[in-house]
C-alpha cells in the first residue's frame, strides 16, 4: 500500500510539473501565427494532453487521499494494538506509578497523530522532493540566472522555518502532557461522582477542571503563537519568490533575455515551487505531532515487565495446592519500607488458612505474591515444591483464583461477568456456579436475568451482590488455590452470611488463604495466621488463639466490645 501510495504521489508531482511545459508550449506557438489552422489544432491536441493529465492527477490524488488515509489508519490501529496489549504485560508495581488519565490519552490522542504522520509524511515528501527537483531542473533549462535568483530565497525559508518548528516542538509536547493531565482529572472525578455528589463538590470540581483546562489552553495559545507565525511565514516566502519572478524576469524580458512564453512558464512553476515548500510545512507540523505521540507512545513500550516467565517456565497441570514461603522479603520500592521481613510459611494442600492483623502489616501482599502480582525482593515463593518464577506465569494464574478486596465488575451484563472466569462456559456451568455462589436468587430477581446490565463497577447492584457475583466468578473458574481478600469487610450481617456461605462452598477441595477483619468470618478456618509488623505472631486455630490470651484474643475481645 506504501508503495502504491508513492507512485501515486509520483504522478502527481509529474501530471503537476508537466502543465507548465504544456503552457509553455502553447505560449510558444501563438506567435506562429501564418500556421493558424495548423496552430489551432496543435493547441486543440495539447489542451486534450493536458485535460488527460488532470485526469490521471485527479485519479491519483483520490488513491493518495483516500487509501493513504486507510493505510495510516491501519498503522495506527495496529500501533495502539501494541500498545494495549504491552499495557496488560506489565505489573501491578507500573500501575501504582501511573495514571490511567494520562496512559489513555497515549493511547487514543496521541496515537491519532501519529497515523496521520503515517499517511501524509511519506507522500508529502516525496511530492516535495519530485517536484521542486523536477522545477529546478525546468527553470534552470529556461534560465538559470532568474533561477538562481528565486533560490537564494531558500536558505534564509529553511532557517525561519526551522527556528519556528522547533518553537512548536516544545510547545506541543508541553499541550500533550496537559492534555494527559485533563483526561485524568476526567477520569478520576467521573469514576469517584457519588463521592464528589455525596459531599456536594461539583464545584470543587468544577474548578479543578477548570485550573487543568485553563494550562491547556495556555499551552495550545503559545503553540499556535508558533503555528501563526510558521505558517504566515511560509506563505510570505513563496509571495516574495512570485514578487522576484515578476520583477526580475520582466527586466531580463525588457533586456531580450527572456521570452514572454519562458516567463509565463516561470509563473506557472513558481506555483509548482510554492506547493513543495507547503507540503515541506505541512510535513513539520505533523512531524512534530506525530514524533510527540511516538516518543510517549515509546516511553510506555520501552517499560519492560517486572514480572516476566523466566527462561525455561514451565506449564503444569493442576496443582495440588501445598505454598510454601522460604525466608521470604518485600519492600514495594528500592530502598523503602520492608513489608515483609524472612517470612517462612507452610500451607498444605486443602488447607483452610486465615490470615489476621492489622491495617499494613503485610496479608494483602503475602497473598499477591503468590500469583506474582509481585515479585519477593528476597526468598522464594513455592507451588508443589515448585518456584512460581519457574512456573509459566499465564498457567501460574490460572490456577489461582483471587477474590479481590476492591470488588471489581466490568460495564455489560451479569452473564458477560460472570464469564470472565472462563470465556467458553456454557448456561448451564453459568447458573450452577452462580447457584454454588448463592446468587442465582437475585440475579432471577433482575430485569433480564443474566442478560441484565449491570453498569460501570457494577453500580446497580449492593455490595453483598457484587461480592457474590465475583464469588461465582471464582466457582466457574474453578482454581486450585483461592485468595479472599478481605471481601466481607463492608458488608452488612445478611450479606456476609451469605457470603460466608458461598465462600464455604467454594473453600471444600482447595487450598484456600483468606484475608478479613471480621474475625467472625475466620473461626472455621483449619489454621489461623496472627500477622504483625514483626512477622507471624501466632497460629492455630480459633479456640486455641483465644485460650492462648494473646494478640489474637485482644482482637477478638475488641471485636466483641463493638
Amino acid at each position: 500500500m506504501l508503495a502504491a501510495d508513492l507512485a501515486c504521489a509520483a504522478l502527481v508531482s509529474a501530471t503537476a510539473l508537466a502543465l507548465p511545459l504544456c503552457a509553455n508550449y502553447v505560449a510558444r506557438r501563438l506567435g506562429a501565427v501564418e500556421h493558424a489552422p495548423e496552430v489551432l489544432g496543435q493547441i486543440y491536441a495539447i489542451g486534450g494532453v493536458m485535460a488527460a493529465l488532470l485526469a490521471v492527477q485527479a485519479l491519483a490524488m483520490l488513491f493518495v487521499d483516500y487509501q493513504g488515509h486507510v493505510m495510516g489508519a491501519k498503522m495506527e490501529s495496529a500501533l495502539r494494538k501494541e500498545l494495549f496489549e504491552h499495557c496488560q504485560k506489565l505489573s501491578f508495581s507500573f500501575y501504582d506509578r501511573q495514571r490511567v488519565g494520562q496512559l489513555m490519552s497515549r493511547i487514543t490522542h496521541d496515537l491519532f497523530n501519529l497515523g496521520e504522520l503515517y499517511h501524509h509524511g511519506p507522500e508529502d515528501l516525496a511530492i516535495a522532493a519530485l517536484k521542486l527537483v523536477g522545477v529546478v531542473l525546468i527553470l534552470s533549462w529556461i534560465d538559470l540566472p532568474l533561477t538562481l535568483v528565486m533560490l537564494a530565497v531558500l536558505p534564509f525559508a529553511t532557517a525561519y522555518t526551522l527556528h519556528f518548528n522547533a518553537r512548536m516542538s516544545a510547545a506541543l509536547k508541553l499541550s500533550r502532557q496537559r492534555i494527559g493531565a485533563i483526561n485524568e482529572r476526567v477520569e478520576d472525578s467521573l469514576s469517584g461522582i457519588r463521592v464528589v455528589q455525596s459531599f456536594a463538590n461539583e464545584d470543587l470540581e468544577n474548578r479543578r477542571f477548570e485550573a487543568e483546562n485553563a494550562r491547556f489552553l495556555e499551552s495550545r495559545r503559545a503553540g499556535y503563537r508558533s503555528e501563526a507565525f510558521f505558517s504566515t511565514g511560509t506563505t510570505a516566502f513563496a509571495q516574495i519568490i512570485t514578487v522576484l519572478v515578476i520583477v526580475v524576469g520582466a527586466v531580463r524580458v525588457a533586456q531580450a533575455q527572456l521570452a514572454v512564453a519562458e516567463m509565463l512558464t516561470f509563473l506557472l512553476c513558481v506555483a509548482v515551487l510554492v506547493d513543495p515548500v507547503q507540503r515541506v510545512a505541512n510535513f513539520l507540523r505533523l512531524w512534530q505531532q506525530g514524533f510527540t505521540g511516538f516518543a510517549r507512545m515509546m516511553e510506555v513500550l520501552e517499560v519492560e515487565p517486572d514480572i516476566r516467565d523466566r527462561p525455561g517456565a514451565v506449564a503444569i497441570g493442576r496443582p495440588r495446592g501445598a505454598i510454601a514461603f522460604e525466608d521470604v522479603s518485600f519492600r514495594y520500592e528500592p530502598g523503602g519500607r520492608e513489608v515483609l521481613r524472612n517470612l517462612s510459611l507452610q500451607v498444605r494442600p486443602g488447607e483452610f488458612v486465615a490470615l489476621v492483623g492489622a491495617s499494613g502489616v503485610g496479608k494483602s501482599t503475602l497473598c499477591a505474591l503468590i500469583p506474582r502480582f509481585y515479585e519477593a525482593s528476597v526468598g522464594r515463593v513455592l507451588l508443589d515444591g515448585l518456584d512460581v518464577r519457574d512456573i509459566q506465569l499465564a498457567c501460574l494464574r490460572r490456577h489461582v483464583g483471587v477474590v479481590q478486596q476492591d470488588v471489581y465488575l466490568f460495564a455489560g451484563t451479569v452473564a458477560e461477568n460472570l464469564r470472565y472466569g472462563r470465556p467458553e462456559a456454557s448456561d448451564a456451568e453459568l447458573v450452577a456456579a452462580a447457584r454454588a455462589a448463592h446468587a442465582h436468587d437475585f440475579i432471577m430477581a433482575l430485569p433480564n436475568a443474566y442478560d441484565s446490565e449491570i453498569g460501570q463497577r457494577g453500580v446497580k447492584l449492593s455490595g453483598g451482590q457484587k461480592q457474590r457475583l465475583t464469588i461465582a466468578r471464582a466457582f466457574l473458574k474453578d482454581p486450585a488455590v483461592l485468595i479472599f481478600d478481605e471481601a466481607t469487610s463492608a458488608l452488612d450481617n445478611e450479606s456476609e452470611r451469605a457470603v460466608q456461605a458461598a465462600l464455604a462452598d467454594l473453600a471444600r477441595d482447595r487450598t484456600t488463604l483468606v484475608i478479613a477483619h471480621r474475625l467472625s468470618t475466620v473461626r472455621n478456618a483449619d489454621r489461623i495466621l496472627v500477622l504483625t509488623d514483626e512477622g507471624i505472631a501466632e497460629e492455630g486455630t480459633h479456640d486455641d488463639l483465644l485460650a492462648a490470651g494473646g494478640v489474637y484474643a485482644g482482637l477478638y475481645r475488641t471485636q466483641a466490645r463493638i
